[in-house]
């Protein structure tokens, strides 16, 4: 089964945004944002995603990327 991978970062560079700038104006915290920057959840509400997406400007699917196995 494949998996969905987040692509936060490459979005952060894009829009030329940092943790903290992102952080603050999503309203969470550097250390959960992190976490999700760097694929280590396996989880993310709906209302996170729409916030980051809002913020970026961009579509959830700019985000998410899903990978097939092998």
């Amino acid at each position: 089964m494949g998996k969905i991978v987040l692509r936060l970062d490459r979005m952060m560079v894009e829009q030329k945004m940092s943790l903290n700038e992102l952080a603050e104006r999503v309203g969470i915290s550097n250390v959960n944002l992190s976490k999700i920057k760097n694929n280590r959840v396996t989880a993310i509400r709906f209302s996170t995603l729409a916030a980051i997406c809002e913020v970026l400007d961009c579509e959830a699917g700019d985000i998410l990327e899903f990978q097939k196995e092998g």
